[in-house]
């Protein structure tokens, strides 16, 4: 029996309307101590918010923060796998795609949310197929020291 990504997933997923504000973004990721936000329009995942969007984006911009709209500064466009993905066929995506974080759909609502890091540290058979991954595919920095860290 293989593992579907939605057997690992976060299912709690914090969301923010994409008229807010990255000051508003920044108060909910350290209210509930989270990295990323999933953006919405209309009750629709449109983006990701992540740390570093607000670093890029924002920060080393000298954008001001209370008048920056989410929208403006999210990624997109949102890169999504379903839920009945297989583990290492999302894992595949997050090393194709260079992301970390990644959203799960199921019947095209959002589900859950899944991290490299969750992959990496779910299980030894986890950890095998991101060894091969690492080994076959150049990894960016920001998920080579995941890799490393967790992976050896």
């Amino acid at each position: 029996m293989s593992l579907k990504i939605e057997d690992v997933m976060v299912k709690d997923v914090i969301t923010i309307d994409a008229d807010r504000t990255a000051k508003d973004a920044a108060d909910m990721m350290n209210r509930y101590e989270i990295g990323c936000l999933i953006v919405v329009k209309k009750g629709k995942a449109i983006g990701i918010l992540t740390e570093r969007d607000m670093l890029k984006r924002v920060i080393s911009e000298a954008k001001d923060p209370t008048t920056t709209k989410v929208k403006d500064i999210m990624s997109k466009p949102l890169i999504v796998v379903e839920a009945e993905t297989d583990l290492e066929d999302a894992a595949r995506v997050m090393f194709k795609m260079k992301i970390k974080k990644l959203p799960i759909i199921k019947q095209g609502k959002l589900s859950g949310l899944v991290t490299l890091t969750d992959l990496a540290r779910f299980q030894p058979q986890m950890i095998k197929i991101l060894k091969q991954l690492s080994q076959m595919e150049h990894a960016p920095k920001r998920m080579q020291k995941v890799v490393d860290y967790y992976v050896v």
